[in-house]
């Protein structure tokens, strides 16, 4: 709980999700933060030079995007006076930049923080091997014709075995479990099935369909390629999703006996989300307009072989401080990484021995309604670009608070290398 200056979520906006297809997508992950922040820099009417920061948030930046915070900057015209700086807590790197705005502002460091996150999955890099890195390198070392044809006939067709980044990224090392086994361990501990997970993922599907028809996702801002294409929804989601169509996709991760699928986990997708911070001063001084406070925010640890937990580890705190039951929060936002990871967090706030064990609560939290979680579907539908989904659901949750006229919300994801983040909002106007 701050005890500082009140933080205000002034405004925000994202881009559309844009589902990796097997190939580069059209953009970068600098195009994609600078295709989200301009327009809202715009709207706002508010000198750039009048910001203290910007915090960005990503996990995989380009070779050519070094503190990409820096290079979104500059890029979108804040004056170089105007520090930059890039943070990465792996799917949770969004949520860190805006927490990380909030503590600032609050301790009265700053008063005007552009925070967001960012993540071009369908750029991450194919490495060389460390074979061929070695061989490279003593190719360049050689300074005559001999020397470079000792070292050129050394090579071997090892040599062009690619390393993907992005493999390696979505496994823990420690543990040696990719994301999605970590997530059937959860389905086995709560005894979840294929059929809830299936459930799960149409529901996200039918949920996202109905706010994109209903203009519920105001904050997406339209993005022109260079080719003079246009993207103006989250185009991974499948309408005419159903049980039928995702019980023909095999187990992703455990090929026997598992239940987690590609239809029943989150997209691989490229996204930016960002949002404008302000304290209570600014806010008078430039009229700005109040989306929402931040009230609270909490970081948690827990085993990284069932990281999908990270959630009820990160909101329980937050619930014990302010002393609130279930009823006390209007709606909740929880990732979608996995249909049962997020089933396994509902049931773990369920189950008085979980919340005993592993949460030193005398009894269970209890039950999240279905109609107050994830109304407008999440990363089964939308995908999970893992560092910009904190700032995602958190922009959103704001976005839901006023639309619905409802008055608090927590925000939350669990977060690869077995950690947990919660944010809480309130609506100000409620």
């Amino acid at each position: 709980m701050s005890a500082g200056r009140k933080v205000y979520i002034v405004d925000g906006s994202r881009t559309p999700q844009l589902k990796s297809r097997g190939k580069i997508g059209p953009f970068s992950a600098g195009d994609l933060a600078v295709g989200a922040a301009r327009p809202l820099l715009s709207r706002l009417a508010l000198s750039p030079g009048l910001l203290d920061e910007v915090i960005l948030g990503c996990m995989m930046p380009g070779e050519r995007e070094a503190n990409i915070a820096r290079v979104v900057a500059l890029r979108l015209g804040i004056p170089q006076t105007v520090p930059a700086w890039t943070v990465q807590r792996n799917c949770a790197s969004g949520m860190q930049s805006i927490d990380s705005a909030y503590h600032n502002i609050a301790s009265g460091r700053a008063n005007l923080v552009l925070a967001g996150g960012v993540e071009a999955m369908s750029h991450a890099p194919v490495l060389y091997n460390p074979a061929m890195v070695n061989w490279l390198g003593e190719l360049m070392r050689a300074r005559s014709l001999t020397q470079r044809l000792q070292i050129v006939s050394k090579f071997r067709p090892g040599h062009l075995k690619p390393v993907i980044a992005l493999i390696f990224g979505l496994t823990d090392d420690i543990v040696g479990l990719n994301m999605g086994e970590t997530a059937e361990n959860i389905a086995t501990n709560f005894n979840i099935s294929r059929q809830q997970m299936d459930e799960f993922s149409v529901r996200s599907h039918q949920r996202l369909a109905r706010a994109l028809d209903a203009g519920d996702l105001e904050e997406i801002e339209v993005l022109y390629d260079a080719n003079g294409n246009f993207y103006d929804h989250d185009d991974g989601m499948r309408a005419d999703s159903s049980m039928e169509n995702l019980a023909k996709l095999r187990p992703a991760f455990d090929k026997k006996y598992g239940s987690v699928t590609a239809g029943n986990s989150a997209q691989i997708t490229d996204g930016a989300a960002w949002v404008l911070l302000a304290s209570e001063e600014a806010v008078a001084s430039h009229n700005l307009p109040v989306l929402a406070s931040i009230q609270d925010s909490q970081w948690a640890g827990l085993d990284p072989a069932v990281m999908g937990m990270g959630p009820v580890h990160a909101m329980t705190p937050i619930m014990q401080r302010h002393q609130f039951g279930i009823d006390d929060v209007d709606f909740w936002e929880i990732n979608e990484a996995f249909a049962t990871q997020v089933l396994g967090c509902l049931s773990a706030w369920q189950d008085d021995d979980y919340c005993r064990t592993h949460l030193n609560l005398t009894q269970a939290v209890g039950e999240i309604p279905q109609d107050r979680l994830n109304i407008d579907g999440g990363g089964i539908s939308l995908g999970h670009p893992v560092g910009a989904s904190g700032a995602r659901i958190v922009l959103h949750l704001a976005k839901i608070l006023n639309r619905k006229q409802a008055k608090r919300g927590i925000a939350s994801l669990c977060i690869g290398g077995g950690q947990g983040g919660a944010m809480l909002l309130e609506n100000e106007a409620a």
